[in-house]
């Protein structure tokens, strides 16, 4: 029996603090305020430590969005998973996307097989010395799993996508944790975006089954034989806890979107976008009552510094974060093939596909 369903719009936004496009859609009529489940969106900023443009995109969206719920900008943040990745360089474009879910009496008429589903879960939050450890693992792995309940979905086969929004270290709360006699996995506030990213995603493969040996404190950006095909994680400023995103496909839903992934070997990888393109019907051979709705990526500079034999420079850069790099190539490439720069690719692929690839899924709608 289908008893969801799920809406997913892709906004443009002139920048991180314009929500005139979300708005416009809920006067019409078209979005429901109360129906809003997540809302993932890539903002102009440097995808750094000091990026704050995410959080601005947050606050404003909250505050454009309390009134309609009659709650505070608060709670609509404490309601609505939001997912702010920073870095849109090359073509990538600003935007948001916007996933719904409503209970449903009466499926429509037409529909057949595993449609699209989301979830949503959190972690508590974590102390500062838990980032990037097993803690931090063992927890996000049991909010992937409610999650993945929450979407109605049993079998991890179905799951093609978790996004996961992460904490990171600061000068501060790296001081706070030495004041208590604990040592942090590291006092960079930037490589703690790695740890945390890492440890995040390790934490879905376990979920999964994808990882089903032990996993210690050390093998976090140490063991990348290690890593999940579906996680895609992003940290921020903005919080000491793990926001869960799952996206799968589930008989449980009458939604008008599917959901296909592959995953990306190398940042040149055009054939893993074409698979994934593929297993939504958007292929060479496409299939007639299908529009691309949305590519989410993540983009991960080669650690041995090679792409296919052939020396890069990205980690030898001083001037430009090799994550900028990695974002632009892959960015670049998947646009070309998907014929638009407003696509969603995250930077820092740590455990994240393998050492230089990443995840990459693709959300179609269905007009028949």
């Amino acid at each position: 029996m289908r008893t969801t369903s799920v809406g997913v719009f892709k906004i443009a936004t002139r920048g991180p603090g314009d929500v005139s496009g979300l708005m416009r859609l809920i006067v019409s009529g078209a979005i429901d305020p109360a129906s809003i489940l997540a809302i993932l969106g890539k903002t102009e900023g440097n995808g750094g430590v000091n990026d704050f443009t995410r959080e601005y995109a947050v606050a404003a969206l909250c505050a454009a969005l309390a009134p309609k719920l009659d709650l505070t900008p608060h709670e609509v943040e404490q309601r609505i998973a939001f997912v702010m990745s920073g870095g849109t360089e090359g073509v990538l474009s600003p935007h948001i996307t916007v996933f719904t879910r409503q209970r449903i009496a009466t499926p429509p008429a037409g529909i057949s097989g595993k449609r699209l589903s989301i979830g949503m879960a959190q972690t508590r939050d974590f102390l500062p010395e838990e980032l990037g450890r097993s803690a931090q693992i063992d927890d996000t792995a049991k909010a992937v799993k409610a999650a993945m309940e929450d979407a109605g979905i049993t079998d991890p086969a179905d799951v093609h996508f978790v996004q996961i929004k992460c904490p990171l270290l600061t000068s501060e709360r790296v001081e706070a944790a030495a004041a208590r006699g604990h040592k942090t996995a590291t006092i960079s506030a930037y490589s703690s975006m790695a740890y945390s990213r890492g440890a995040s995603a390790l934490g879905v493969a376990v979920a999964l089954g994808e990882i089903t040996a032990d996993i210690s404190d050390s093998d976090v950006l140490r063991r990348y034989d290690l890593f999940s095909k579906v996680a895609s994680t992003s940290s921020g400023i903005e919080l000491m806890h793990n926001v869960v995103i799952v996206l799968g496909n589930s008989e449980g839903s009458a939604s008008d979107f599917e959901i296909a992934h592959a995953v990306m070997k190398d940042a040149i990888d055009a054939a893993a976008v074409t698979e994934a393109l593929t297993g939504v019907g958007l292929g060479a051979q496409a299939t007639a009552g299908r529009e691309l709705v949305n590519i989410f990526a993540k983009a991960e500079a080669s650690p041995d510094g090679t792409v296919r034999g052939f020396r890069h420079t990205m980690l030898e850069d001083t001037d430009i974060s090799s994550t900028r790099h990695a974002r632009a190539a892959v960015g670049g490439l998947i646009a070309g093939l998907a014929a638009t720069g407003a696509i969603y690719v995250s930077g820092g692929a740590e455990h994240q596909g393998p050492a230089g690839g990443g995840p990459v899924a693709v959300i179609a709608r269905l007009y028949q």
